[in-house]
């Protein structure tokens, strides 16, 4: 069936914006990972359309990254105070970034979505530090896409296999699985420091 006026484009371009902003916003205050909208959106729209959003998604992320990066260069101090505010961050946090990067360089940016840590973090101890600006958002590329593809395409590919359940119990388990995986985040991360 046509699409009159567009409607569904136009649904597209709406996520892909409130893809790039989430990307941006995650990247330098907000505390919620974008890959809570990308995975939402796997559970209704086919593969393609959830890559495009992973990929305006790295595209706000790696905007917030060098506005991370550059205050970071520019007053480090002020920069982990602030981050310092964001829920489950904290010195010690920061600190253990700091060292990372001083002694395994801007590979550890791949350290931290393994770990939990978040990139505003890395960005701003590159920055204080002084490292390339170039080489940090060239490995901001792999390090924030891998993650956002693979929690995405797991949630895809569970969708797929599992073709008789409804949208309303694969939203019921989306917002049971991020509201417990938030819960547990932010009591390991407060009950660590």
């Amino acid at each position: 069936m046509a699409d009159p006026g567009g409607l569904t484009r136009q649904y597209s371009w709406r996520l892909a914006w409130l893809a790039a902003l989430w990307g941006l916003a995650e990247a330098t205050v907000f505390f919620i990972v974008p890959d809570v909208l990308l995975s939402g959106v796997a559970l209704r729209c086919p593969w393609s359309q959830v890559w495009r959003l992973c990929s305006w998604s790295l595209l706000g992320a790696l905007l917030g990254g060098y506005v991370m990066f550059r205050w970071g260069a520019a007053d480090a101090l002020a920069a982990v105070a602030v981050l310092q505010q964001i829920p489950a961050i904290d010195a010690a946090m920061c600190d253990a970034v700091a060292q990372q990067l001083r002694e395994q360089g801007l590979p550890a940016l791949f350290i931290g979505p393994l770990s939990g840590v978040p990139y505003k973090i890395y960005a701003v101890q590159a920055g204080g530090q002084q490292l390339s600006l170039l080489l940090f958002l060239g490995l901001s590329v792999p390090a924030r896409l891998l993650r956002f593809l693979a929690v995405a395409g797991a949630t895809r590919w569970i969708c797929e296999r599992l073709p008789g359940m409804t949208t309303q119990v694969r939203m019921i388990l989306w917002v049971l699985g991020w509201g417990g995986f938030y819960a547990w985040y932010f009591w390991h991360f407060a009950s660590a420091h």
